[in-house]
């Protein structure tokens, strides 16, 4: 790509009203597109990040309903928002997101900064989520750059540069930033959003909808023929796997010992059924009673072998082996080494805690157990 872009003159007048004219005719009905409430387009911003529409819809709605304002999300017990984001993933985003209200509230007096640069001072918002909130909410003139706009823009000049390079993507702000100075006054906000919905509907990751891109005939790559060659990326690296185990542990009143993980780990703040990673060489068995041994300071028998889960996140997936166990009759107390808190529940009340998707399942299966056996 060369360092000076001529062609953006040219697309300033002539691609973005097109695009805009598409978005006023075609834009999603989503429910944050309803309002101007700036705390609600910062949620919004914040559930959609890795997270896809359909998916976000439910827990926006639901989300709000519990934290209907900044300074409710502000003061929320982190047992209670997390439960309300259990599902969605990503988790720091929502102790991110409450910190930022914290923030607001102790700085800004309760009320969301309005400009790109101050919204970028509080924890979890970064350049991209600062544009998109200033611009829609608060009709600032400054761009966004996401993964559906840096594959409109590869495509648009048919960049053959691996777009995860920090260098073609300060490049991609160069751009977006050239790009927005074309933008009618007032228009900020949903020229960005028409950017991001054509990266999203039309100029898709596989097979792009060319024939219904209101901008096709600006498109380099569309010409080239190159448009599913759009945009480059290096090899993703192989995913990693690990096996990893958990304790049912009961005590005399059958109830369940779950434990909650620290912030700073991951997945903080979610509670689980207590275990750990397998090691090199160890034995399933050995392995969970060395890490209840490490987290909670307990020694226990490990039992029946329980359930098997199979689980992927971003960057690494697991195997989680789930064991039957008892505490020992030396066993001390549980005291958490390595960890945030523990409890003592019963099973009906393991609806009442988030708990991360792999130990939902387990939960699913302690469930689905007594139905089995009627």
């Amino acid at each position: 790509m060369p360092s000076s872009l001529p062609i953006l003159e040219d697309l300033s007048g002539d691609f973005i009203l097109p695009l805009l004219t598409w978005y006023e005719q075609h834009a999603a009905d989503l429910p944050w597109r309803q309002t101007r409430n700036p705390y609600h387009i910062w949620l919004s911003e914040i559930m959609l990040q890795q997270t896809q529409v359909t998916t976000v819809i439910p827990y926006y709605e639901r989300f709000l309903a519990k934290f209907p304002t900044i300074a409710a999300l502000a003061d929320a017990p982190q047992d209670d928002l997390l439960k309300q984001w259990e599902g969605l993933g990503y988790y720091s985003r929502a102790r991110n997101l409450q910190a930022a209200a914290q923030q607001i509230v102790k700085d800004f007096g309760g009320e969301l900064p309005q400009t790109a640069t101050q919204l970028q001072t509080l924890k979890g918002i970064g350049r991209y989520t600062a544009g998109a909130i200033a611009s829609i909410a608060f009709d600032e003139h400054v761009p966004v750059l996401d993964g559906n706009v840096i594959r409109v823009f590869s495509r648009l000049f048919d960049n053959g540069e691996d777009v995860t390079r920090p260098a073609i993507i300060a490049q991609y702000w160069a751009m977006a930033e050239q790009l927005m100075a074309g933008v009618p006054t007032g228009q900020a906000g949903n020229y960005n959003q028409a950017l991001m919905e054509l990266g999203r509907t039309i100029c898709k990751p596989r097979n792009p909808d060319c024939e219904h891109c209101p901008v096709a005939k600006y498109c380099l790559a569309r010409a080239n023929g190159t448009q599913n060659e759009r945009p480059v990326k290096a090899p993703k690296a192989k995913t990693p796997h690990y096996d990893v185990t958990c304790g049912l542990i009961r005590n005399a009143n059958r109830e369940l010992l779950i434990a909650k993980r620290r912030d700073k780990d991951l997945l903080g703040g979610l509670w689980e059924f207590p275990g750990g990673k397998v090691e090199s060489g160890e034995t399933l068995e050995a392995c969970l009673a060395r890490e209840l041994h490490e987290e909670l300071g307990i020694t226990v028998e490990v039992g029946e072998f329980f359930a098997k889960v199979q689980h992927a996140y971003t960057h690494f997936k697991i195997t989680l082996f789930a064991f039957e166990c008892v505490l020992a009759p030396t066993s001390a107390d549980p005291t958490c080494h390595e960890c945030a808190d523990f409890r003592w529940v019963s099973e009906e009340r393991l609806s009442e805690f988030a708990f991360s998707k792999a130990d939902r399942k387990i939960i699913e299966e302690l469930n689905e157990r007594p139905r089995r056996l009627l």
